[in-house]
Parts: structure tokens; C-alpha cells; sequence
């Protein structure tokens, strides 16, 4: 049975804690390149007797110098949200995972503040993993060998690892997962993250229009700046029963119906359990929706009919790709 891990929302006291050995990044959709990353940690803090542990940002730090001079089109996309993010983090077997806000402060924090109050002082760092090109502090004033000085000074071991390639030799990076889910290509995202693309979420309560055209959907709210193509997927649903459930999938702005912008993923089962069509007992469950191809790109019907027809078809497409991928 797996340790349960501690996710620190703010700065941990600087009390005596554990000693850790630490990574640093954003780890957004924790691909292979990442996995190799966190693997690395766990075994060195094993064979140290060190806490595995983690640093991510949120948001992204390109996130929020975007918002902070106003150029929305240089924030990155998402691959997935901060619950998903903590999930697989650990998964790979991280026993603590500090969720750093990246603002104005963190910003400002001079590089030798972030290695002494930090690293040193806040988090008990004894042994440290980061890529070869990491920067940090005050205008990426902080490089590796100011680290490796200040390791020299504090104790702590510093190690650098090179970008994580395939079996093909190709860098495995979120830049690459984002391209692959922009254009719809879900088996090279697949390749690149170990494993089906996914969004979790809780169930919520919808306008319940797709009850009314025969095709009732679990709803989702989707995190902005979502990484994946909008459009109709073919899906598995895990989280409402024993076993996954097949379905159509509707991830976008629902241009027919609504003005509002608003992105939401909409999702049919198409084989619903016995006597719970409406799937009324959805409500407020987590649930985790794979994608597993992509059908079509949104698109906006002149009418309700024409809609339902669309659907339809949608969903014969995703009855199809089961028969053969069962």
C-alpha cells in the first residue's frame, strides 16, 4: 500500500521536517519525459533515506506574465488540470508534492532567496534534480551553477538531467503533447503521455437539452485554455461503474445552443445501465472521461434537428469504433 502522499497548498513551516530529495516543474500532463524524471527521484530518495518530493507552479509562470502584460495568446495551453496533475504525480510514487503560487512574490524572489529560503531553509532539500537549462529567481537570474555553489554551502546535492527522448530518438516534452492534442492526433498523444489521454471532473447539472433529443449526457467543466482539440470524440467513462463505460463525447463552446463561450464537456453513454437512462445517479461523482479518437471538430447546425441528426450519426461512429476495438 502506497504512503498518502502530503500536497502543501502554501509554504510548509520551517520546523524540523523530513529531508527531502526534490524535483522542480510543471509537470503539465506528467508525460514519459516525466515519469523518467519522477523515477529518478524515488529511487535516489531511497537509496538516501530522503522524502521523494515535488515543486510544481500554479499557474504556469507563462501563464501569469500573460495576464500580467496582458498577451493571453503567449499563455500555454493546458494539458490537464491541477487535480489530474496531483493524481499522476502521485502515482509515480511522490510523497510530497508542494504547490507553489506562482505571483508577484515568487516573481521578485531573487535567486539566492529561493535557494536559501526555499530550498534550504523551507523544504529540507538534500538531494535536487533539474533539467539543464532550469532558471529561476528574480528574471531567471538563477542558473546551475549558482545552484551548485550554493549546494557546496547548504549541503545538498545538485543533478541535471537531459531532455527524455523515445524509442525513435525524439524529445518527449509537453510542447509535443499539446501539438498532438491541438490537431486531434490522440494515438501520438498516447505515445508521448504512457497512457490515454484524460480529463476527471465532477458530474454537474446541465441545461438537460441533450435528455430532450434522446441523448442524455453527463456534463463536465472544463478547465480554460484546455490543450485538446474541440470537437466529438469517441470516449471511455471510469468512475460509474465496475467497468468502463463507452461513449460519444462533445468537448467545446456547444455553438448551436449557446453564445456564452463557455467550455464544457458533454458526454453520452451509449450503453447506460439498466434503468438509469437520465444517469440521474451521475450527479457529483468524480469521473474520468479517456479519449481515445477524435470524430469531428465542433460545428455549429442551423436548428435542433439537424443537431439531433448529428449526434446520431456520432454516435454510430462511436458504436462502430467498439466493435472493432473492443
Amino acid at each position: 500500500m502506497k504512503p498518502v502522499p502530503r500536497i502543501f497548498r502554501h509554504t510548509p513551516s520551517p520546523d524540523p521536517r523530513p529531508a527531502c530529495a526534490l524535483t522542480i516543474g510543471n509537470f503539465d500532463g506528467v508525460h514519459l519525459g516525466h515519469q523518467a524524471i519522477l523515477a529518478r527521484v524515488r529511487q535516489e530518495a531511497q537509496a538516501r533515506g530522503l522524502m521523494p518530493a515535488v515543486m510544481t507552479f500554479e499557474p504556469h509562470p507563462r501563464e501569469y506574465f500573460a495576464t500580467l502584460y496582458q498577451r493571453p495568446e503567449l499563455a500555454p495551453t493546458r494539458i490537464s488540470g491541477l487535480r489530474d496533475k496531483l493524481s499522476a504525480l502521485t502515482q509515480a510514487g511522490i510523497q510530497e508534492i508542494f504547490v507553489q503560487r506562482f505571483d508577484a512574490h515568487l516573481a521578485a524572489m531573487s535567486a539566492n532567496s529561493f535557494i536559501e529560503d526555499l530550498l534550504v531553509r523551507d523544504l529540507n532539500v538534500r538531494w535536487l534534480l533539474v533539467g539543464e537549462d532550469f532558471r529561476f529567481g528574480h528574471k531567471r537570474s538563477g542558473d546551475i551553477e549558482l545552484l551548485r555553489e550554493a549546494g557546496l554551502v547548504h549541503g545538498f546535492e545538485i543533478r541535471t538531467l537531459a531532455d527524455v527522448a523515445d524509442a525513435h530518438g525524439h524529445r518527449i516534452s509537453s510542447s509535443e503533447v499539446r501539438t498532438a492534442l491541438a490537431v486531434g492526433d490522440l494515438p501520438r498523444a498516447e505515445h508521448l503521455l504512457g497512457h490515454a489521454y484524460h480529463l476527471s471532473g465532477h458530474v454537474i447539472h446541465g441545461q438537460k437539452l441533450g435528455r430532450t433529443l434522446g441523448f442524455p449526457t453527463l456534463n463536465l467543466r472544463v478547465a480554460p485554455r484546455c490543450a485538446a482539440r474541440s470537437g466529438i470524440y469517441v470516449v471511455r467513462v471510469l468512475g460509474l461503474d465496475e467497468k468502463p463505460l463507452p461513449g460519444v463525447a462533445s468537448l467545446g463552446v456547444r455553438p448551436t445552443v449557446e453564445d456564452g463561450g463557455r467550455v464544457l464537456l458533454e458526454v453520452h453513454v451509449l450503453d447506460d445501465l439498466p434503468g438509469t437512462r437520465a444517469l440521474p445517479y451521475a450527479y457529483g461523482k468524480l469521473v474520468r472521461i479517456e479519449f481515445l479518437r477524435h470524430l469531428r471538430d465542433e460545428e455549429k447546425f442551423p436548428d435542433l434537428p439537424a443537431l439531433t441528426a448529428a449526434i446520431a450519426e456520432d454516435a454510430r461512429n462511436a458504436r462502430a469504433y467498439f466493435a472493432v476495438h473492443a
